[in-house]
């Protein structure tokens, strides 16, 4: 569990601190360009999960954002993540769920800030940190997946 403190408590922090930023300093009508034509911070009201898919089901995600919180605790403590990898990838998504149950709680939706425009896509849905732990955590636990039972908790080979 001590991985939570030093990884996804200061996410957690580093993603409500962006969004009050945001909140504070951006209106929801307002694009300001950091990069113009390819990165700007918006503020965006996302009732729905990546990408706005089901969007206004707010109490749903609510509920399966506290469900997993429960899930992930109970999976650590009893040690299922056992090499580095998925235990880094347990706290980014303990951090990134947080982060956008926190914004659920208090506003009713997550605040989006970071809007990309991609040169063979267009604009790419705008998300926040929170979101970033979460994929990367999901890449994280694919590239764990590659390790299952091949590393040590120490994260050392083990005989063949």
């Amino acid at each position: 569990m001590r991985i939570w403190l030093t990884v996804a408590l200061p996410l957690y922090v580093l993603d409500q601190f962006t969004k009050w930023l945001v909140l504070r300093n951006i209106s929801p009508d307002e694009i300001v360009p950091v990069i113009p034509g390819f990165f700007n911070l918006v503020q965006v009201h996302n009732t729905g999960a990546a990408f706005g898919m089901l969007r206004d089901n707010n109490l749903f995600f609510v509920a399966l954002s506290a469900v997993a919180l429960v899930v992930l605790v109970v999976l650590t403590r009893r040690g299922v993540f056992a090499d580095r990898y998925s235990r880094l990838a347990g706290a980014l998504l303990a951090g990134g769920v947080a982060g956008n149950l926190t914004d659920r709680l208090l506003h009713g939706h997550v605040i989006d800030f970071l809007d990309f425009i991609l040169p063979w896509y267009g604009r790419w849905p705008s998300f926040n940190v929170a979101d970033s732990c979460i994929c990367v955590a999901a890449g994280l636990f694919i590239l764990s997946s590659f390790f299952d039972g091949k590393t040590s908790k120490a994260g050392g080979s083990s005989p063949a």
